[in-house]
């Protein structure tokens, strides 16, 4: 006898099994990271690094209709407490970062609040939600920069209609504890400081080195569209890093990072309709 659609994975029978499965998930990684004996960047330091490798900041409460705006405060307060745990981290040469293993488990106790998570496809409050933003910004920060990305894990970056100027990687950036985390290592011969703060509604990052870099780094957008398969749309898109030298600033390298393929999760009828292909 069956007592659910064998269609569902587990996870998605009900809340319950979803909790279930990302509690086997999680002891899961705590097992791997124990048998694999990793250690992540934990020291920090108030003296900043004197050269900016790269630096970005945005907004942390959107507004408009149809957004909630107690989910969108309750992100900013959970980002503001988040960054603080990242804030002046060093990464030796050599060393590897892991955002979990900073930020740790988002719970009402530590004071984290209900903002947005995706959980089965689906936009829904959670405590701790809205840390998608926070890593987003970390993964600026280091594709603009010579460190090498070692975990990396993506959600639909078509949460909300693009406003302005589109820039890729804006959104999109997925991490949950601990299972899915976001992870990268400085293979340089440089130590490496990371910045993260909030300030008036904005988050901050900066990611900072002992001296300048031969090289700058940046994402290059291309066959940027929209489609519909079946019953829903999508954004594709191919999404490209470009390394090039910082005296001539031409391009040495051209590296494939995402194939994007978005599900859209607002209402299609916002979709520019020049962006739409058949």
């Amino acid at each position: 006898m069956v007592f659910w659609n064998k269609d569902l994975l587990f996870c998605e029978i009900s809340p319950t099994t979803y909790k279930i499965s990302l509690k086997k998930e999680n002891l899961k990684r705590h097992i791997q990271n124990f048998k694999e004996g990793k250690k992540f960047s934990k020291v920090r330091q108030e003296k900043l690094l004197p050269n900016v490798v790269s630096s970005y900041s945005t907004q942390l409460i959107k507004r408009g209709p149809g957004i909630d705006i107690n989910l969108q405060k309750g992100k900013a307060t959970n980002i503001h407490i988040a960054a603080q745990s990242l804030n002046h981290v060093m990464i030796y040469p050599g060393e590897e970062f892991s955002f979990w293993s900073l930020v740790g488990n988002t719970t009402k106790r530590k004071g984290y609040l209900e903002g947005r998570v995706i959980i089965n496809g689906k936009v829904e409050p959670g405590i701790g939600g809205g840390l998608c933003n926070l890593a987003n910004l970390l993964h600026l920060l280091i594709v603009h920069s010579p460190m090498k990305i070692t975990e990396f894990h993506s959600h639909s970056d078509a949460l909300d209609p693009d406003k302005g100027t589109r820039k890729p990687f804006a959104n999109g950036t997925s991490v949950q504890y601990n299972h899915q985390d976001y992870r990268f290592k400085n293979n340089t011969d440089q130590l490496i400081q990371l910045r993260t703060w909030t300030e008036n509604e904005i988050l901050f990052g900066e990611l900072r080195s002992e001296s300048q870099f031969p090289f700058t780094y940046q994402i290059v957008e291309e066959n940027h569209h929209f489609k519909k398969e079946g019953e829903h749309y999508y954004r594709h898109s191919m999404i490209y890093r470009e390394k090039l030298d910082r005296i001539t600033e031409q391009t040495l390298e051209k590296e494939l990072v995402l194939k994007n393929h978005s599900k859209v999760m607002y209402d299609p009828d916002l979709i520019p309709t020049e962006m739409i292909k058949q």
